[in-house]
């Protein structure tokens, strides 16, 4: 299943890679579900992962999209030449078209335009390219793995376009020495002797072609109970996703899970091993569910979800203080619920509440009259004869 002269690290052999590995296969037993967006530092496996997996497939094609790649390149176009030459209209594939049954690999997509990413996730999600021009319109099957990889250093996605992978996930480096050090010397045998190393997981690999293309065809008998739906929504709900994509997303990567597991039936056990894939890059919290508790009411159940708040306090020289407000926070990212509780209510009027975190006026303040002034600095003035 070599794709070219250059040898393929085998998919079986990577180490430390378990979520991605993961996350991969549930895309390649049903690439319905939209992709899988890879973030992380330079050298931690990213390019290698998406290139092995392809050997996975039926047909093993991979497909790269180069950064500087146009529309035509990506959608295809018509055949000039051809029209030129024989009269006839006649399209012209493009890496859409060359990427059907494989994988199609983009580096960097956070660098790529928005229109030719968004172009690129719609074709991903549907299976279906269609390609209008000059009144002439084509379209044909593309239904591929789509693997992106970014480096957050270099700029996000905006979260339309991140709303649309179905699947996420960050690697870090490694920090266990172990690890490192199995990592790396699986790398130098592969480096020393590709071919004999190939040879030595050959049956691990045959063994995990055969289960994604059984997981395929077993996909569609399994059926989604309402446990499930009511499982899938509720986590939905306290991750504050938006929309519904999420919920269709998560239903899809646990039946492809069961479907990879061979199980008899889709349960809430396969939802949980998929949740974290599904909501790492749609998980945040509403505005408006940071609310101040009155009189110390409430439990908190109602904030658990809620992301860390900045305080603004609002202090008086004889009461309690209290802290409110309220912050975004970046997606991924919680902590614990707003705690604090609103100031003790003041004996004066409610004109006080017009000063805002300024104190109220206080009859016992003293008056800048019956302050003594300062003396001035410098040297006194001589005194007259």
């Amino acid at each position: 299943m070599t794709l070219s002269a250059r040898p393929i690290f085998p998919f079986c052999a990577l180490v430390g890679q378990e979520r991605l590995q993961l996350a991969l296969l549930l895309a390649a037993v049903d690439p319905g579900i939209g992709g899988v967006l890879v973030t992380g530092p330079r050298g931690t496996a990213k390019s290698t992962a998406a290139r092995a997996l392809a050997e996975l497939l039926p047909h093993g094609h991979f497909v790269t999209l180069p950064l500087g790649a146009s529309e035509e390149q990506l959608t295809g176009t018509l055949d000039l030449g051809h029209v030129l030459q024989e009269g006839q209209v006649r399209f012209a594939p493009g890496l859409l078209a060359r990427a059907h049954e494989g994988v199609l690999y983009v580096d960097e997509v956070n660098l790529l335009p928005d229109p030719l990413v968004d172009q690129l996730l719609d074709v991903a999600s549907s299976g279906v390219n269609v390609v209008e021009r000059d009144g002439v319109s084509h379209q044909h099957d593309a239904r591929f793995v789509l693997v992106g990889t970014m480096n957050p250093e270099e700029g996000d996605l905006r979260p339309q376009l991140l709303d649309r992978f179905g699947l996420a996930l960050a690697i870090g480096n490694y920090d266990d020495p172990a690890a490192r050090q199995a990592i790396v010397r699986a790398r130098l045998a592969f480096d020393a002797d590709p071919q004999a190393f190939r040879a030595s997981v050959v049956e691990q690999q045959r063994a995990l072609a055969e289960r994604v293309t059984r997981a395929r065809v077993t996909l569609a008998s399994l059926t989604f109970d309402d446990a499930v739906h009511a499982h899938v929504s509720t986590l939905c709900i306290e991750a504050a996703v938006d929309g519904v994509r999420a919920d269709l997303v998560m239903l899809r990567a646990a039946r492809a899970l069961a479907a990879w597991d061979m199980a008899p039936a889709l349960t809430t056990a396969h939802v949980d091993a998929v949740a974290d894939l599904v909501l790492y890059h749609r998980r945040h919290a509403p505005t408006d569910a940071l609310i101040p508790q009155q009189d110390g009411a409430g439990t908190g159940e109602e904030n658990r979800s809620s992301s860390a708040s900045s305080a603004s306090s609002a202090s008086s020289a004889s009461s309690a203080s209290g802290a409110s407000g309220a912050s975004h926070s970046r997606p991924g990212i919680s902590s614990g619920p707003w705690s604090g509780s609103a100031p003790a209510a003041s004996s004066t009027d409610a004109s006080d509440e017009s000063w805002g975190a300024l104190p109220p006026p206080s009859a016992q303040a003293t008056a800048v009259a019956h302050v003594k002034p300062l003396r001035p600095f410098g040297k006194p003035p001589p005194k007259k004869a």
